[in-house]
């Protein structure tokens, strides 16, 4: 191994991509440090694709099987009427093998988790603390903490979310970089209260949907609710004001929906927030990077927000030790490589939504026929395979001899 320069590096954000950051940084021979604003491991959230590229990177990393043995293992999705009445259904094995060769569906919260053992014991962690204030020097970026002491790491990376702090702090106001994409979604857990076996039920109405699907063996499941609007004003730390959103908007709504808004109160967790891509001409400025949805979200639309954590971490974490802590070098190498892969996600996204919530009683009937036919249709492979196909936009480069 090459003398490293630049080996202290604070990573902000412990979900996907701080993590899997974190454990290729170390594997080069750097020191990272990640702080997180959460006083614990945050559990929960909505089940995730690993596709195409995030696949093989997991597979690198030694961590499939531990993927692989925590799948949702879900068998497909029916959409029903008020009175529970099927309209239209589709299975996971329509597509006749798209997605297998280890692409899976995991929920966020368990990826989380075996990111965070596979680096617990080598990496140091900050839970309950956030970055407040970032000084680049000649030598470094000198970062106070809400609650830690002051420190002067080599390189700071936001790993921090589409509300990062990080971008706020070095880039600018988040509102120079969010695009709304004319959505919004929530997700939280709940008991299985309709006895949901491995599979989801969704129901309409205009510019609306509400459904559950059930997790970890059926022994819970997930409440989650999209609907499309234009941008709204509220406080993206007031859960209380986000759940009365949530509430107002699906108070005159039928089938199980008061069921599922009944048990809010009691949810161990709960996700809000619009769907909305980051858009940026870099994501690096000095020694300050960006990864995964602080840099480049795609929104829930595109399904590949782990696949854009896994990807970028891995690259750029490559790309450092290829130049050997070179900084310069390599954030505009790491830029360049992920570029493509995120735009094609970003584009993927790009009308999703009007299949994903329909916005006339007409598009749903339209939509609950496309899926009826799905499985008749010679090119349902070309149609389920479009999601793994964007996901392999950019290849897993072997940095093994650039680093040797």
């Amino acid at each position: 191994m090459r003398n490293l320069a630049n080996q202290n590096v604070l990573i902000s954000g412990a979900s996907i991509a701080g993590p899997a950051l974190a454990f290729w940084l170390r594997r080069y021979g750097f020191r990272p440090t990640i702080v997180e604003k959460a006083p614990a491991l945050r559990d929960g959230g909505q089940a995730i694709d690993v596709l195409g590229t995030a696949t093989e990177v997991i597979r690198r990393m030694g961590l499939l099987e531990q993927v692989h043995a925590l799948q949702t293992g879900k068998r497909g999705t029916s959409y029903v009427a008020a009175d529970g009445t099927v309209k239209a259904s589709i299975s996971s094995a329509v597509f006749n093998g798209v997605g297998a060769g280890g692409d899976t569906e995991i929920a966020r919260g368990d990826l989380a988790r075996v990111l965070y053992e596979a680096t617990r014991d080598d990496v140091e962690y900050l839970f309950g603390d956030s970055i407040a204030e970032l000084t680049e020097t000649a030598d470094g970026v000198h970062v106070t903490f809400e609650h830690s002491p002051a420190r002067t790491f080599d390189l700071v990376i936001g790993a921090d979310g589409v509300h990062s702090r990080t971008r706020a702090l070095v880039f600018g106001p988040e509102s120079d970089f969010v695009r709304h994409m004319g959505y919004y979604i929530s997700i939280f857990t709940i008991p299985n209260l309709l006895n949901l076996d491995h599979w989801e039920l969704d129901y309409n109405t205009p510019g609306k949907i509400a459904g559950s699907y059930s997790a970890r063996e059926n022994t819970e499941a997930k409440a989650i609710f999209a609907w499309a609007s234009e941008q709204l004003a509220y406080d993206f730390r007031d859960g209380d004001a986000q759940r009365r959103i949530l509430t107002d908007t699906f108070a005159e709504q039928g089938w199980e929906v008061p069921r599922l808004l009944a048990e809010l109160d009691n949810a161990p967790d709960f996700y809000f927030d619009a769907m909305a891509q980051i858009k940026m001409d870099t994501w690096s400025r000095g020694r300050v990077s960006l990864v995964g949805d602080a840099g480049y979200c795609a929104s829930p639309l595109s399904g590949q927000g782990a696949d854009l954590a896994l990807v970028g971490a891995y690259l750029l974490a490559g790309e450092l030790a290829a130049a050997a802590g070179d900084y310069r070098i390599a954030f505009a190498a790491y830029e360049r490589e992920m570029r493509p892969m995120v735009d094609a996600c970003q584009r993927f996204a790009e009308g999703v939504g009007q299949w994903y919530a329909p916005g006339s009683k007409t598009m749903i009937k339209v939509r609950n026929l496309n899926v009826r036919l799905l499985p008749y249709l010679p090119w349902r492979g070309l149609i389920g395979g479009a999601p793994q196909k964007v996901a392999r936009t950019v290849a897993a480069k072997d940095y093994t001899v650039a680093v040797s």
